[in-house]
Parts: structure tokens; C-alpha cells; sequence
């Protein structure tokens, strides 16, 4: 996923990089390297935000619509954190 966004970047907006990154051949591990950094980025921040937030397995036996919420609200704003960081620059 990462990865693709990525690619989808450097092929719109940073063209001369892809066309860098392609003809010397790091173009697949450039964007392998990125899908793992942004996929370690992405998991540590949301476990970051779920502790920091009691975001528990407790709440999701009381309350699942209220974990379903919190959830997606911690999974959309590390997302946006590894765009910017990450995808694109």
C-alpha cells in the first residue's frame, strides 16, 4: 500500500527522482524500503495512540462502537503522519 502511494508520488510530482530512481535500478528497493518504514511508522504509532488513549479490549467488550470510533480515528491520523513523512516528501 505504501509503496504504491509512493510510486503514484514520485511518478506524478517528482519525476526526475523517479526517472533517477529507475534508470539505476533502486527504484524497487527504494520503495520496498519505503513500505517498510512506513508499515513500522504505522504500526508503532498506533499502538502509541491506543495506550495513550486507554484504547482497550476492555472498551471493545463494553462499548464496540465507541472502540470502532476511537480506532479509526487513531488508524486515520497515524495514516496522515506516515503521508507526510514518508509518501510524500
Amino acid at each position: 500500500m505504501w509503496g504504491r502511494r509512493r510510486l503514484s508520488y514520485l511518478k506524478n510530482y517528482r519525476k526526475v527522482l523517479y526517472y533517477n530512481l529507475l534508470t539505476s535500478g533502486k527504484l524497487h528497493s527504494h520503495l520496498a524500503n519505503t513500505e517498510e518504514q512506513a508499515q513500522q511508522l504505522f504500526l508503532r504509532l498506533v499502538k502509541q495512540y491506543t495506550e495513550n488513549e486507554g484504547v482497550t479490549e476492555q472498551l471493545k467488550a463494553i462499548d464496540q462502537m465507541k472502540w470502532v470510533q476511537k480506532m479509526n480515528n487513531i488508524s486515520n491520523r497515524a495514516m496522515e503522519i506516515v503521508n507526510n513523512e514518508l509518501i510524500y516528501v
